[in-house]
This record gives C-alpha cells, sequence and structure tokens, in this order.
C-alpha cells in the first residue's frame, strides 16, 4: 500500500485536459458560433487597420504605425488561443501536452506584454508631442523607437521565461484537468501538487513591473498632458487634443481594466463561477483585439478618411467595370 502511494505521489501528467465552460459544456456547440464571429472581427477588423496604414503614406508616422503594430499584435494573441478553442468546441479536440501548454502560455503572455509596452509608447508620443512639440522629431526618433521596442523583448520575454521556467518542473500528480479555454499561467500553476510559491510571486512580479509600471507612466503623460492642454491650448487645439487623447484612453481602458478582472479573479476563485471567471480570461484577450480596430477606424479622423476613400476608389471602379461590360 505504502509502495503505491509512492508510485501515484511519483506520477506527473504530461498531458492536459482544457476544459473551458464546464458548467455548459452540454451546450459547447453552440458556444462555436459566437467565438467564432468575434475571431473573424477580430481579424477583418485588424487587417484593414494594418491594410489601411500601409498603403496610405499620410499614415507612415510613429503613432499610426504604433497602431498597426497593436493591429498585429491584437491578431497574433487570439489566434494563439482561439481556433483551439473553436476545434475543442466543435470536435472535442481539448488535449493539451505540457510542452504545447507551455508553448501557449509563452505567446500569450509575452505578447501580451508588448501591447501594454505600446500603450506605454502611444501615450509618451503624445505626451512629447504635445507638451514638447518643438523637440518632437528630435525625441520621438527611429533609435528611441528601436531602443523601446528591445526593451520590450528583453522584459516581457525575461519575464515569461521566468514562469516557463519554474512551471515546467512542477508535479502534476493530481488532477489534469485545466477549467480553462486555455493555458494560462494560473490555471496550470493551480494543478500541482507541490509548493508553488514562488510561481505566484514571479507571476506578481510581473503584473507588477509590466502593467505596474506602464500604467503609472500612462497616468503621469495624459495627467501632463491634461495640464498642458488647459493651460496653454486654444478651444479648438484643445477639443483636438481631448478627442485624440480620449480615443487611446478608450483603448488603454479596455485593454487595462479587463486584465485586472481577469488577474483579480484567480485571486478570489472560489467566490466566482467557474465559467465566469473562464470567460473573463477569454474577454481579456479577445475583447480589446475586437473593439480596438472599431475604435481607431470611428474615432480617428485620419484613418476614418483613407477607409471613406478606399471604398469610395472601390465602387467607381466596380460601377465603370459594369458600365464597360454594357457597352
Amino acid at each position: 500500500m505504502r509502495e503505491e502511494s509512492v508510485e501515484r505521489s511519483n506520477l506527473s501528467h504530461t498531458t492536459f485536459i482544457l476544459i473551458g465552460f464546464p458548467e455548459l459544456y452540454e451546450y459547447r456547440r453552440l458556444l462555436f458560433f459566437p467565438f467564432f464571429l468575434i475571431y473573424v472581427v477580430v481579424l477583418i477588423g485588424n487587417s484593414v487597420i494594418i491594410y489601411v496604414i500601409k498603403t496610405a503614406e499620410s499614415l507612415h508616422t510613429p503613432m499610426y504605425i504604433l497602431i498597426s503594430y497593436m493591429a498585429v499584435i491584437d491578431i497574433i494573441v487570439p489566434t494563439a488561443i482561439i481556433p483551439n478553442m473553436l476545434l475543442s468546441l466543435l470536435f472535442d479536440w481539448n488535449r493539451i501536452s505540457l510542452a504545447g501548454c507551455l508553448t501557449q502560455m509563452f505567446f500569450v503572455h509575452c505578447i501580451s506584454s508588448f501591447e501594454s509596452t505600446i500603450l506605454l509608447i502611444m501615450a509618451l508620443d503624445r505626451y512629447v508631442a504635445i507638451c514638447n512639440p518643438l523637440r518632437y522629431a528630435e525625441i520621438m526618433n527611429t533609435s528611441v523607437f528601436l531602443k523601446m521596442g528591445i526593451f520590450s523583448v528583453i522584459r516581457g520575454g525575461a519575464w515569461t521565461c521566468a514562469l516557463i521556467i519554474l512551471a515546467h518542473p512542477l508535479s502534476f500528480c493530481g488532477s489534469n484537468i485545466i477549467n480553462q479555454c486555455y493555458c494560462e499561467h494560473m490555471a496550470l500553476v493551480s494543478l500541482a501538487c507541490g509548493s508553488t510559491t514562488k510561481n505566484n510571486v514571479t507571476g506578481l512580479l510581473m503584473a507588477f513591473t509590466i502593467v505596474g509600471f506602464d500604467i503609472s507612466c500612462i497616468l503621469f503623460s495624459y495627467i501632463r498632458i491634461i495640464t498642458v492642454v488647459i493651460k496653454t491650448a486654444s478651444a479648438k487645439e484643445r477639443q483636438k487634443a481631448f478627442h485624440t487623447c480620449s480615443t487611446h484612453l478608450i483603448v488603454m481602458f479596455f485593454f487595462y481594466i479587463s486584465g485586472n478582472v481577469s488577474f483579480v479573479t484567480y485571486r478570489v476563485s472560489n467566490t466566482i463561477p467557474t465559467d465566469v471567471h473562464t470567460l473573463l480570461s477569454v474577454m481579456y484577450l479577445v475583447v480589446p483585439a475586437s473593439v480596438n480596430p472599431i475604435i481607431y477606424g470611428v474615432r480617428t479622423k485620419e484613418i476614418r478618411q483613407v477607409i471613406v476613400k478606399m471604398f469610395r476608389r472601390r465602387r467607381i471602379l466596380v460601377s465603370s467595370n459594369v458600365v464597360t461590360v454594357k457597352t
């Protein structure tokens, strides 16, 4: 009996089963359709933003290039989880190896940290453009963007690698069922049999050093912007500045609020239904990616004008082709 318990304690699962929305499991095929539609919106919306910014030379400025980078990230992160999630909902293909789980975890957490950095750079870009416009070209140059990009890769990559390195040797001797649609760090670590203090502390430090630092810098930038605009700008300039900044603030609101809600639910998971917890975790990655192109497309005048011109040009081309065919 003792030998059997020792043998069982040495067992560690290498394959896991992702059970998203366990309380709605019998309706899982119906859940396929809303998530499929959201994924289509993500792909189409962000692809349009990338195409518009790439083809319109008037949009080849730092701010719009950053928006295009964000659109790329908003395609990559959902693509890392949604296709597998859809296959799981439709065909019950919900098994994933430990290596596959850790790989998915790396992409989700590391690339999500890049989006936080882009939001920070956007805030700094607006800060320099409004508070120090005469030195904008000197400060916000290619070298600065390259250094910020390298900083983002090193910071996000180092912290995510730390999570992976600490999670890989854990022993998963109990259940191998992850009540989640993708391999989230805490969802996997919670299945471990031994101590996970290092993993929990590392996750908290990653959140504070990335999200905490970025939010602090963003808040400082926009407080300074608002102060300068109120003191020095004319009514028209003030309206333009507030409109531009409010667009970025809406995007940041969706990203950070959804992320923080998902983060907090893991700390109070006992009081929140599993399906609600799962939905919040998925929405954190999907909702910002689906609403960002809509926000930028509707609220950003320059992008909106280019899109309207493209549609008009396309309509004229189609009309001319129809006339040619009739004649």
